[in-house]
């Protein structure tokens, strides 16, 4: 899966997605995706990355209490 790094435009390669899935993590780990040779993986921030059409993350991989307010009705 790649996602894309807002602040530069590059590609990320997501490395793990089990921490981005996870709405408790604010990281994980991923690379980017340029040149021949492969660079070493390193932590993004879930908030500096989208899609890359540009469409942001989806709510439930980063506030676990999307939620809260339908268990409170």
């Amino acid at each position: 899966m790649f996602l894309k790094d807002i602040s530069n435009g590059h590609l990320v390669e997501v490395l793990d997605t089990a921490a981005l899935f996870d709405p408790s993590a604010t990281h994980f780990k991923g690379r980017y995706n340029w040149g021949e040779d492969l660079p070493d993986p390193e932590p993004f921030a879930k908030v500096n990355v989208a899609f890359p059409s540009g469409e942001p993350l989806p709510r439930c991989w980063l506030d676990m209490h999307y939620r809260d307010d339908e268990l409170r009705r």
